[in-house]
């Protein structure tokens, strides 16, 4: 199998990447999912998915820039491995420049703001921090960019940042008005209409863009949910997908092979 890739500023990635979402206990279903999650993700396992993944020829990985990602990625590289990755700051360490600097010290090759934080930040009107994250981001020779749920954050980015690549995720779960953090066990929706209008919005976009919680957190079948990927992916958007090999062994093999598929038939009109 090949694989294609694509540039976040002068960075050049897989145009498939691996998500961390799993590694750090977030399912997105259940709280007994999320534990479930941390109990099987050891660093040794986390580490395995890291070789899995190269030896498919992804090369990239985005995870937070938290000291449990961190110290594993450490133990990746030291023995031998290479994966790149693409940090998230995260609430949960402190403030944006907090997890900007631990983007830095752990040798991210690119970093973006938090979508739950940005989400948060544009529902309160209080982005005002957010140009010299990005400048901060840039100023250390990273790619800088934001995610988000929601749709009009991308808006108002084309009009008031200057990044290098967005993280858009299909859905907009849940009000994160309050709370930048995602919190475990509340209820979350996942609507087709929230999907088609993410999608829309990345067509309107000046950068890349890496689309993301593309399969509803499990809730759509990967044939469905590449097919929709393939018939919304530009040609320098890429696409990041977590795994639990718990389920299935080869879910990465499979993911790898259903995008090829789709992107193939998309390419030829199907």
């Amino acid at each position: 199998m090949g694989i294609d890739h694509v540039c976040l500023g002068h960075v050049r990635v897989s145009r498939l990447i691996l998500g961390g979402n799993p590694f750090s206990g977030f399912s997105h279903q259940t709280a007994e999912r999320d534990r479930e999650m941390k109990d099987y993700f050891t660093a040794e396992r986390i580490k395995q998915t890291y070789r899995r993944a190269e030896s498919l020829g992804i090369d990239a990985h985005i995870g937070r820039a938290d000291h449990h990602i961190m110290r594993v990625l450490l133990e990746h590289w030291n023995e031998g491995g290479g994966i790149q990755w693409i940090a998230q700051t995260c609430p949960g360490v402190g403030s944006i420049d907090r997890g900007i600097d631990n983007a830095i010290e752990g040798r991210a090759k690119a970093c973006f703001i938090h979508g739950g934080l940005m989400d948060m930040l544009f529902g309160q009107r209080k982005l005002e921090e957010i140009p010299g994250a990005i400048a901060r981001i840039r100023k250390a020779g990273m790619p800088a960019g934001i995610a988000g749920h929601n749709p009009e954050v991308f808006e108002w980015a084309e009009e008031n940042l200057d990044v290098d690549f967005y993280m858009c995720c299909y859905y907009n779960p849940t009000s994160r008005n309050e709370h930048g953090e995602h919190v475990a066990g509340v209820s979350e929706w996942f609507r087709p209409k929230d999907r088609d209008r993410m999608a829309q919005v990345i067509g309107s976009l000046s950068k890349p863009a890496i689309h993301y919680k593309v399969f509803a957190a499990g809730r759509t079948p990967p044939e469905e949910a590449f097919d929709f990927v393939a018939r919304h992916l530009r040609d320098q958007d890429a696409v990041c997908v977590g795994v639990y090999p718990k389920d299935n062994p080869a879910m990465l093999e499979e993911d790898l092979r259903l995008l090829e598929r789709s992107l193939k038939n998309a390419a030829q009109g199907g």
